[in-house]
């Protein structure tokens, strides 16, 4: 039957009438499909064909609570209007150590599949980079920061970036003695120069950027930014440093308060505030002798009472908790330019940015690199001073523990996502669970790009795109979130939570519905979930050993 345009048919008989009207619904169906699929299709690319940018910018050591739009004190006005133009997750997840999380986030493989957690050797065959599998599909990567990823020794040979500055000395804010470009080794930086590894990165990248701009013009690109601050030493600039010199002298205990109201005035928190646990500290931190003799007397080696210390103690404290906020502030202030350099040459609409941290908060206190010099001003390059328990605990409201645990409070990461094309939502929280080794299948899924085994040998990826999550807030369809680091062990399952710290016989079972604080534990009452959830566990991990060749 054949429809007229711009004639009424009136001639058509009942029959044929009803013939009509059941074509043209159909053909408003299609229609309505095929507007839907199109809008689909547009969100994910440009109308050139095109997918969009991608900026995954990492900070290392960085609680949960340290930004401003995560209830911190920190002036963080580039980031939190990023937040406010975007959305915040507020039950994202890393592995609690650095080199972990950055090969899921390379890789979109927990750490333990491709024996990078412990390191053992190079990444499996088949364990795909992020830049590699963007390459065929019309897109070039850079990384500008930290690599830290030592399956993939090489950033641009192993990694599959085109370029790369990567800062491998780990211990010097001022005067690295190991950075790389392009995989090939740039001499020592000099004492006094003037250079701060924060905006270094922060130059590179944005050099990367316009020379991508000059050589390949509007093609889609991966910036991977990964900042080594405020990870240890607490290096700052003493302008920065100035900014929060009295901030924080009402001590550990007043402020993780304050950041707990904050939170919960949010509503990215439903939670009690965890217990402050000043027995917990990692086993290799120097003892209270030691750091007395290396760092001075206002060193403090736990989490104790701020109203127990001395007043010499509670003012050398808050210097270091203002050094600490300082490096988070001079991020802000250097991703700013970024921001502006995506403006400038037209990628800001169409880029999709991730912010995050590699593991929570760090309790470390030791001594690397160039040691301490005790006559040196705290947060200079002759210092070498470290967060410690104290004010770990305040970054890591309300959670409980520090980096190296996988406790709430080391496994928890703020997640800013921001793109303003692709993100109608302003400002939303998102409140699916979700895991580093998902960046990777959302990165492809925005792409356009169908995930294909790179070898018979290759494992499925395990995380889950949140592209769905990104868009309409949908739920994420996950069985489980697997942790092991070091003997902290724990899987998540729904709302539930087992955890056995350091090989411990019995596991701890928390409800995170409304205990993220993990202050009640619940083993003894529901002792089958207990052996379910802990056989789970313990099956994958011998699964991702065997797919590791361990």
């Amino acid at each position: 039957m054949h429809l007229i345009p711009g004639k009424s048919n009136s001639h058509l008989s009942l029959f044929q009438k009803v013939h009509v009207t059941h074509d043209l619904l159909v053909l408003q169906v299609l229609l309505v499909f095929s507007m839907t699929l199109a809008g689909w299709d547009s969100w994910q690319s440009k109308a050139s064909g095109k997918g969009p940018n991608f900026v995954i910018i990492l900070a290392d050591d960085m609680g949960f609570s340290d930004l401003g739009c995560y209830g911190g004190d920190v002036a963080s006005p580039n980031l939190d209007q990023l937040a406010a133009n975007g959305l915040r997750f507020t039950q994202f997840y890393n592995t609690a150590r650095c080199w972990p999380t950055r090969s899921c986030i390379m890789t979109g493989y927990y750490a333990q599949q491709v024996r990078m957690d412990p390191p053992k050797g190079r990444l499996p065959a088949w364990a795909l980079t992020l830049p590699k599998r963007l390459q065929g599909h019309g897109y070039h990567s850079y990384h500008a920061g930290k690599w830290h990823v030592n399956g993939a020794p090489r950033v641009v040979a192993d990694g599959g970036f085109e370029h790369s500055y990567r800062l491998a000395d780990h211990d010097r804010f001022f005067s690295p003695k190991n950075t790389q470009l392009d995989d090939v080794r740039l001499p020592e930086v000099p004492r006094d120069s003037g250079y701060y590894t924060t905006t270094e990165i922060v130059n590179r990248g944005i050099g990367f950027l316009q020379q991508h701009q000059q050589t390949h013009g509007d093609a889609p690109f991966f910036l991977y930014v990964a900042f080594n601050s405020p990870h240890f030493p607490l290096h700052a600039l003493p302008e920065d440093i100035a900014k929060y010199e009295r901030k924080f002298d009402d001590g550990w205990d007043v402020v993780r308060q304050r950041r707990y109201e904050r939170l919960s005035k949010l509503g990215i928190i439903n939670t009690s505030l965890s217990a402050a646990e000043p027995q917990t500290r990692p086993n290799w931190n120097l003892d209270e002798a030691k750091l007395q003799e290396e760092i001075g007397p206002g060193e403090s080696g736990s989490a104790v009472p701020w109203t127990s210390l001395n007043s010499q103690q509670q003012r050398f404290q808050a210097i270091k908790m203002a050094i600490h906020t300082a490096m988070v502030d001079r991020i802000d202030q250097e991703v700013g330019r970024l921001f502006g350099q995506l403006k400038s040459m037209g990628a800001w609409d169409d880029t999709v940015i991730f912010v995050l941290s590699d593991n929570g908060a760090s309790a470390e206190q030791l001594i690397r690199g160039d040691m301490n010099d005790k006559s040196a001003s705290p947060g200079s390059a002759g210092s070498y001073l470290c967060l410690g328990p104290g004010w770990s605990t305040a970054c890591n409201t309300p959670f409980r523990r520090h980096k190296t645990w996988v406790n709430e409070g080391g496994i928890s990461t703020p997640l800013i996502v921001h793109w303003p094309v692709g993100i109608s939502a302003r400002g939303e929280l998102r409140r699916q669970v979700g895991h580093v080794i998902d960046l990777v299948p959302t990165c492809m899924e925005l792409a356009g790009i169908d995930e294909q085994p790179s070898s018979d040998d290759a494992p499925p990826l395990p995380g889950h795109s949140l592209a769905a999550a990104i868009r309409e807030d949908e739920a994420v369809d996950r069985d489980y979130v697997f942790f092991h680091h070091q003997g902290s062990r724990a899987l998540r399952m729904g709302n539930w939570k087992i955890v056995n710290d350091k090989n411990e016989e019995t596991w701890q079972l928390y409800n995170l519905e409304n205990d993220r604080a993990e202050s009640q534990d619940l083993a003894e009452l529901q002792p089958d979930r207990v052996r379910e959830m802990s056989n789970k566990w313990q099956s994958l991990e011998q699964q991702f050993r065997r797919q590791a060749g361990e």
